[in-house]
């Protein structure tokens, strides 16, 4: 623990008052005043920053069903932080929970010294009952970023909160007015029992799956025999083609700022003004496919790095990315912001107005998307003689894994940075795919990579099981090395049948895209399943120390698809291959 960083339960009793007792927190209406529409938004989002933060259980009511939250400052989500690039900022973090467990805050995206990342058992110890935690760094960067609980389900139950840093420098483009987009997927079932069902069955939550009507339209289109040798195949995988999101909008109710859909959180506007939404996808398992219909978006940044701008009419943001985009209403006429769930569940909306009170129209909700054998690299798959697949490999080809923890290997990956993604692109809009992320600004270093590190994401989809080269994080013996200095090509390869978004911490991946010397900056990069892609690292002396590189599906994670990297001189021998 760093010195003189953590207070006592005394000191944290004895400030309270000053602080804010926790009574007095819960007797707030549990919506944070960022998001308020009649105030912030029409001047920018206020300068106040908040340097105290108190984390505690706190009642909620979505819809007129009451809940149990955990809330940064009695509110869902948390404080807007809002700081200067270049700033050294002192935050104090609070556990006042209940009960005995201990908690956390990660600054996700923010480039900071290990200590102060916030991951408990990999950089800092945790803040146990009562105690307090300073949190103390100087920020090197701009941009929209987002905090978090790296504790359990606590991301889950609501511990998170925006984080903007303006830059030191003018933005390169204009706007009027800025609006935090936040979208959550809120349950109110105990995310330990929601991961408990989903250990006994892992499409618990599914009720999209095929139905007899399917299977006699796929008849239809395909024949008989083509039908039958599909289903097959997914009944020897014992996989569903339409599990494509382990929790659905059969428990989940999807939130932006706080909101449900029938609260309709709303922001104003002048027509024709350029007004900047920054989006951020603060979830635990919900990718989105968001679009503003009868506006075209213009990207500007991509997990809070400045990009070359792109117009696109839909994008998908998966769990813990970010994207800035600039938008221009020309009528005065509410517009809705439709974020729709990518399995098709459920949706978060809110509007753009001129004149509060109003609503925007709400689309119909596209068919769900059925992932086909050919998207997760399992094309061609026949019965082979009554030894296995063609097309897949069995858990003795996987290097270094556990057989228990591998069901299946795509032996047809591919690159799939151009595709929009499972079920957008049939609609006629323009969908932003990673192939047209292009940093504004040319990549720093160029040198070509001297060592390459292959990652597959692994997966036992029956038994909820997730890992990384078979291994799940309990099974991983050491740190994964990262050299200061070394130019690293990261090659992730995903053997499953869905997406993840794979996050790391303390530093950011180039993705190499064919921009050549633009490549985009991403500190959580979504992978397809059956995709193969590659990131370039350049650890620098500031990374030293212990970093978390896990998927952000928080159910994932917690079921074993993380590891820690562990950035070292090269002459150090306390880490090794994971």
């Amino acid at each position: 623990m760093i010195p003189d960083l953590c207070l006592s339960r005394r000191r944290f009793l004895g400030s309270a008052g000053a602080f804010g007792l926790l009574g007095v927190l819960k007797g707030l209406i549990p919506s944070p005043l960022w998001a308020g529409t009649a105030t912030w938004g029409i001047k920018g989002i206020p300068s106040e920053r908040l340097f105290e933060l108190l984390i505690a259980q706190i009642p909620l009511k979505i819809d007129g069903k009451q809940g149990q939250a955990t809330m940064i400052n009695g509110t869902l989500p948390g404080p807007l932080l809002r700081f200067q690039e270049g700033e050294e900022v002192t935050l104090r973090v609070t556990n006042g929970l209940e009960d005995e467990h201990p908690t956390s805050i990660h600054w996700h995206g923010i480039l900071l010294p290990a200590e102060m990342d916030g991951v408990p058992k990999v950089n800092f110890p945790g803040i146990p009952k009562g105690e307090t935690f300073i949190y103390r760094y100087r920020l090197k960067q701009s941009g929209t970023y987002w905090y978090h609980s790296h504790t359990r389900f606590q991301l889950q139950t609501g511990v998170i909160g925006p984080l903007i840093i303006d830059p030191i420098e003018p933005d390169p483009y204009t706007y009027d007015r800025e609006y935090v987009v936040m979208l959550s997927d809120w349950m109110f079932e105990d995310p330990n029992r929601v991961y408990s069902k989903l250990k006994m069955e892992s499409h618990y939550y599914n009720y999209q799956r095929r139905t007899a009507v399917d299977f006699m339209r796929d008849v239809s289109n395909k024949g008989l025999g083509e039908t039958l040798k599909e289903r097959l195949a997914w009944a020897r995988m014992r996989m569903d083609p339409t599990d494509i999101a382990d929790i659905t909008g059969a428990t989940y109710t999807y939130l932006i700022n706080g909101h449900s859909p029938k609260m309709n959180w709303t922001g104003l506007f002048n027509p024709d003004e350029r007004i900047r939404l920054r989006f951020i996808n603060g979830s635990a398992m919900t990718n989105f496919d968001v679009r503003i219909p009868g506006l075209d978006m213009t990207i500007v940044q991509a997990d809070g790095v400045d990009v070359e701008p792109v117009e696109v009419h839909e994008f998908r943001i998966a769990v813990a990315e970010t994207y800035d985009a600039i938008i221009q209403p020309k009528e005065a006429k509410p517009y809705t912001i439709f974020a729709e769930s990518f399995d098709r569940s459920g949706y978060a909306r809110a509007t753009l107005s001129p004149i509060p009170g109003r609503e925007g129209p709400i689309p119909d909700r596209r068919p769900r998307p059925v992932i086909s054998l050919e998207e997760i690299g399992m094309g061609g798959m026949t019965k082979d003689g009554g030894r296995g697949m063609k097309g897949m490999s069995h858990a003795k080809d996987m290097p270094q894994g556990n057989s228990v923890n591998i069901a299946m290997r795509a032996m047809n990956t591919k690159g799939r940075l151009d595709e929009p993604g499972l079920g957008l692109g049939q609609d006629g809009w323009r969908v932003l795919v990673y192939a047209d992320l292009k940093s504004l600004k040319p990549n720093e270093d160029q040198r070509p990579p001297e060592r390459e590190l292959v990652i597959n994401l692994t997966s036992n989809m029956e038994r909820f099981m997730f890992s990384f080269n078979g291994k799940k994080f309990s099974e991983h013996d050491r740190p994964t090395p990262l050299y200061i200095g070394e130019r690293l090509r990261l090659v992730l390869v995903n053997q499953t049948m869905m997406e993840h978004p794979i996050h790391l911490h303390g530093q950011f991946m180039e993705l190499e895209n064919g921009t050549e010397n633009h490549r985009p900056y991403k500190h959580t990069i979504n992978v397809k399943p059956g995709e193969r892609l590659s990131l370039l690292l350049s650890p620098p002396p500031s990374a030293i120390g212990n970093w978390a590189f896990h998927c952000h599906l928080l159910f994932h994670m917690e079921a074993g698809m993380f590891l820690v990297m562990q950035v070292m001189e090269k002459d150090d021998e306390k880490g090794g291959p994971a």
